[in-house]
């Protein structure tokens, strides 16, 4: 038998959820926070990560596999979401950022640790999202500038576009590619990602409607 909600609660439980956003958090509280939701925070922000897409996998599924099998023998490691990063880590947990890339490749392994990469990663990719909001993209694009990633691409499914950002003392050299195009990865000379095996993923809405459970 369902027991009805008392309107005190609804209230508490919304009061709850506005002090959540308004408060500055750190990664050690981040470490306290129990459930299955995904969080970021992005100095003191918390963003609230949504479940992604068949789309965002299948792309995310297909670079992961092509760097993974280049990256054999080599001393670069990828790595997929879910994991954390701590762009700007404090040895007493008071870090503010705390980030979950989609994929991303670290060089140093002494940055990389039992349960997170403390410190930039060599390389990032985001996919985008209509979860993601504008905010967090310009934050993101801007930290991950500050804490010095030397390569970040922003792919968009939906428009079958890629933003290549390049690091060149202190800012980012920004690029766009679309199309069937191939890019380059910089920080791994050799490795080209051509778009077209990446829009094999990209499900067309009819597609999607027939397939939807």
């Amino acid at each position: 038998m369902a027991v009805p909600l008392r309107v005190e609660d609804v209230f508490e439980a919304i009061v709850e959820k506005a002090e959540f956003k308004k408060r500055r958090y750190t990664y050690a509280d981040y470490l306290t926070w129990e459930g299955p939701e995904r969080y970021q925070i992005i100095k003191g922000e918390v963003f609230q990560m949504a479940s992604p897409s068949v789309v965002h996998q299948g792309i995310l599924r297909d670079l992961t596999i092509q760097f993974g099998n280049w990256l054999k023998g080599k001393p670069c490691q990828v790595f997929a979401a879910p994991l954390d990063v701590r762009l700007f880590p404090k040895k007493d947990n008071s870090d503010d950022t705390v980030v979950q890339p989609d994929l991303l490749v670290v060089c140093d392994k002494k940055k990389i640790s039992k349960n997170s990469i403390n410190g930039a990663p060599d390389f990032v990719v985001e996919i985008v999202s209509p979860s993601n909001s504008h905010r967090e993209l310009f934050l993101k694009f801007q930290y991950y500038l500050e804490a010095g990633v030397r390569e970040y691409w922003v792919i968009d499914p939906e428009v079958k576009k890629v933003q290549v950002n390049k690091y060149k003392d202190g800012h980012y050299i920004c690029t766009g590619y679309k199309d069937n195009a191939s890019i380059p990865v910089t920080v791994l000379p050799g490795l080209n990602i051509t778009l077209e095996d990446l829009w094999e993923n990209v499900f067309s809405d009819e597609t999607l409607k027939v397939n939807r459970l």
